[in-house]
């Protein structure tokens, strides 16, 4: 299966950051519950020089994946990386002993994790830092966030971030942040079966020219079941997954994809969605599977 057009490119606005719009999501490089070392680090090292090496140039981390395990594969993997390759990371989160998710919110915390970042993939400033909200998941809570894009926007002034970025937020959200500083791309949930909330955000964000990064690309932890999905891949000669991958690419031009994987094999696959063409049948197919 070819991965030579990886779903075209996208430049980042108001930035030099070009990059092909299949990219690569790191997470499941960390141990079950993405917590702790992975069963196998040597396969995790292999997935990211062949996903390096297959033309990905956009790597999604974040520190508090393991935490710090993630970043630290990244480095050993890929250090010094190689020219034209963004990473970029979130915070917001730390880890507790028992593997809980719990919020890191302070000036003071989001300070600790963006060096924390810096250390761990061995750089001295970020391409791009997403704050990410740790409100729901298919819907983000309301809130302010003013406190938190303002304590980023001063370390992007001390120079240890170059881009800023938000992750699992709404359109209010956004617009506040934006008063703050430029904000380069959005992460939400969205995927060809849950849409009902970021639909006319992406077309928005994609006339402002920001790139929208689904997390949960083909579903989570629950992956995506449909029989039309199913289908359809039978008759295109695809995987479903891959389907679902190239639904998003073909949805929106300023979509960028991280899907996850541990597996040499599994990224082959996802890469490849980057060059399925789909037919405006099977596309008004697949809108009618999401809610």
């Amino acid at each position: 299966m070819s991965t030579a057009n990886l779903g075209g490119r996208f430049t980042f606005p108001g930035t030099s950051l070009t990059v092909h719009r299949v990219g690569y999501g790191a997470m499941q490089l960390a141990g079950p519950g993405v917590f702790g070392p992975p069963r196998d680090p040597d396969g995790a090292v292999a997935v990211l020089r062949e996903a390096v090496a297959a033309g990905v140039d956009h790597i999604d981390t974040s520190d508090f994946y393991g935490p710090h395990v993630t970043n630290q594969i990244i480095r050993k993997a890929l250090h010094p990386y190689p020219d034209g390759l963004v990473i970029v990371t979130k915070v917001s989160a730390r880890r507790g002993e028992d593997a809980s998710w719990l919020p890191a919110l302070s000036p003071e915390e989001l300070t600790r994790a963006v060096h924390d970042n810096l250390r761990n993939l061995g750089l001295d400033v970020l391409d791009v830092v997403n704050f990410r909200s740790m409100f729901g998941i298919e819907k983000p809570g309301e809130g302010s966030i003013e406190p938190q894009v303002t304590a980023l926007a001063d370390l992007q002034r001390r120079g240890l971030i170059r881009h800023i970025g938000l992750s699992n937020v709404t359109p209010a959200q956004i617009e506040e942040a934006g008063r703050i500083t430029p904000i380069v791309c959005v992460q939400n949930c969205y995927n060809v079966a849950v849409r009902r909330y970021d639909d006319a955000l992406v077309d928005d964000l994609a006339g402002r020219g920001i790139a929208y990064v689904p997390f949960f690309p083909l579903g989570g932890f629950t992956p995506l079941q449909s029989s039309t999905l199913s289908d359809i891949a039978t008759r295109l000669e695809a995987t479903p997954m891959q389907v679902a991958l190239a639904w998003l690419l073909h949805r929106s031009p300023n979509i960028l994809l991280i899907p996850g994987t541990s597996s040499v094999g599994h990224l082959r696959e996802n890469l490849a969605a980057g060059s399925l063409e789909l037919s405006p049948q099977v596309l008004a197919e697949l809108d009618g599977i999401g809610a």
